[in-house]
């Protein structure tokens, strides 16, 4: 594992990992399909700038230090319990949230402090006791890294101990890709 706090941001290309391999368009999963339905303008951006984020001393100390900030000012609660329904995907503005709602601040906070929106992709997986689960895949010159709220390490998607399914595409926010072609879908999607 590389330099995983605000001051270890170092990382040598011996230690890059290499960025995800994504195949072809999929399903939107059905809770950003009816937050994009509530949101029309975060799910319509194309972007043409498809070179990943330069990692640096100031990007690795972001990226820690959102990583942390909102994992300790959101309180996990489930959709359910919030709003009466599953998949409910929603800024946590009420101090609130669950794994999406963790991975839509993040983003919009790293979004408001200059990263690129194709850079920063809403990524869904399954944990190894086979649950779903959502995360922040942030595109690097050393590699894809993810900002996940069941950890304050900022870590290489290759070292999570996920399965990675499908994220958003890097050239549209309303659009999904696959990763490692071939694994059932794990959260109900709109085909």
């Amino acid at each position: 594992m590389i330099g995983l706090t605000a001051t270890a941001w170092s990382i040598s290309p011996a230690f890059a990992s290499s960025p995800m391999v994504t195949g072809g368009l999929t399903s939107q999963p059905i809770g950003h399909y009816e937050f994009c339905k509530i949101n029309p303008s975060e799910c319509s951006i194309r972007s043409r700038n498809s070179v990943p984020e330069r990692v640096t001393g100031s990007l690795w100390k972001m990226l820690v230090a959102v990583n942390l900030e909102v994992n300790r000012a959101v309180t996990p609660m489930n959709d359910f319990d919030i709003y009466g329904k599953d998949e409910v995907w929603a800024y946590p503005d009420n101090g609130v949230g669950d794994c999406e709602d963790y991975v839509l601040e993040k983003r919009r906070q790293l979004i408001h402090k200059g990263l690129s929106v194709s850079n920063l992709l809403i990524t869904v997986v399954r944990k190894p006791d086979g649950e779903g689960h959502a995360v922040l895949t942030v595109r690097t010159d050393k590699g894809d890294f993810v900002l996940d709220n069941l950890t304050d390490t900022v870590r290489q998607w290759d070292e999570t101990g996920y399965r990675f399914l499908k994220r958003q595409a890097s050239d549209h926010t309303g659009h999904w890709v696959t990763i490692r072609e071939g694994q059932a879908p794990l959260v109900g999607a709109v085909q």
